[in-house]
């Protein structure tokens, strides 16, 4: 069980209006599905109001201007944020371990680290690299020769970070992501595949978060680049010489192929599959499983594969909803047309 707070309290705690019982007292914070009589829990889209039917919380946050009768309600700028803030509040929330250098951690006498760092068990850092204040590497990271890392940068465990790659300030990279691999690049020579030389690097911004199991491919002569704040999800490949914009949102098991490139604000869904030398203008969407084979323009939005615009696939959808009736419709004409005995004479 949490803290005993009252709505008043709670309200105060996430800067937010209460209209009801401000000394309605709240012991618990749990989603709409689980939360009961004295807990609080949050609404953030006025279609999830059916699902009060079926939840007893009796004090929620919501969105400012909705108001349920027969519930205290919280107006909050953004319900799910301040839902965060009172669930550590009334919680906890995990404290980061204390800095320090596990004597098992294998460091080059060249590399620098930086102040009040935590390297844990069997991290292991090159020649020459750089490591900045305050970073948390977990057990088995491994940080390649001449490899740069910002300040506050968290590597979970066994990720990997090939030589002469640069992480900005701020990088979270979850367990065993790869950053700065070989890039897929050979030459059909004499009839084998021979391997193209991969001289590159790779550069991610401030503010990047890279999930669990990822590649990111180090560039042929260039680096691969990830522009600041873009968040990367769990199995995400990103092939060599692309340049990620800022603040791009690409989604688990997305694929880019080598030296395609996308704009800020870009949203790439799950599964969705984008083959080289294409361009992703800025705030487009590709929607999940699409397949993107040529450029993408500015704010649009495509889907299905190869993929189209949004527009143009509903109506092929649409159109395919309708095709076993047209079927039917054809049959009864051709028989009434006496056709089919035609054909059979």
């Amino acid at each position: 069980m949490g803290k005993r707070l009252t709505a008043g309290e709670v309200a105060a705690l996430v800067q937010g209006r209460v209209l009801g019982a401000e000394d309605r007292v709240i012991t618990g914070a749990r989603p709409l599905s689980h939360a009961g009589p004295e807990d609080i829990s949050f609404i953030e889209d006025p279609r999830r109001l059916k699902d009060l039917a079926t939840c007893s919380a009796q004090v929620l946050l919501v969105p400012r201007g909705l108001e349920i009768p027969g519930r205290t309600v919280i107006e909050v700028a953004d319900p799910m944020l301040a839902f965060v803030r009172i669930y550590q509040e009334m919680y906890g929330s995990l404290q980061p371990p204390a800095p320090g250098i596990d004597s098992r951690a294998a460091i080059h006498p060249s590399a620098r680290i930086g102040r009040d760092v935590r390297i844990e068990a069997f991290v292991y850092i090159g020649e020459g690299a750089v490591i900045g204040d305050r970073c948390r590497l977990h057990a088995g990271v491994y940080i390649g020769r001449q490899c740069q890392l910002g300040d506050d940068v968290i590597l979970y465990p066994h990720v990997v970070v090939y030589e002469g790659c640069r992480i900005g300030h701020r990088v979270v990279i979850h367990a065993h992501s790869v950053i700065g691999a070989d890039g897929f690049g050979y030459r059909l020579v004499q009839g084998q595949h021979v391997k193209v030389a991969q001289l590159g690097t790779v550069e991610i911004g401030d503010d990047v978060e890279i999930g669990a199991c990822t590649t990111i491919d180090r560039g042929t002569f260039e680096p691969t680049t990830i522009g600041q704040g873009t968040k990367i999800d769990n199995l995400v490949q990103i092939g060599h010489n692309c340049r990620i914009g800022r603040h791009n949102l690409l989604v688990s098991q997305v694929g880019i192929a080598g030296s395609s490139s996308t704009g800020d604000y870009v949203v790439i869904a799950g599964q969705a599959g984008v083959v080289d030398h294409v361009h992703i203008g800025d705030r487009a969407v590709v929607g999940a499983q699409a397949g993107v084979t040529k450029d993408v323009p500015a704010g649009a939005c495509v889907l299905g594969s190869p993929a189209r615009p949004e527009r143009e696939v509903k109506a092929m959808v649409m159109s395919l909803e309708k095709l076993p009736q047209i079927r039917r419709d054809m049959r009864l004409i051709r028989a009434r047309l006496g056709l089919d005995q035609r054909d059979a004479a």
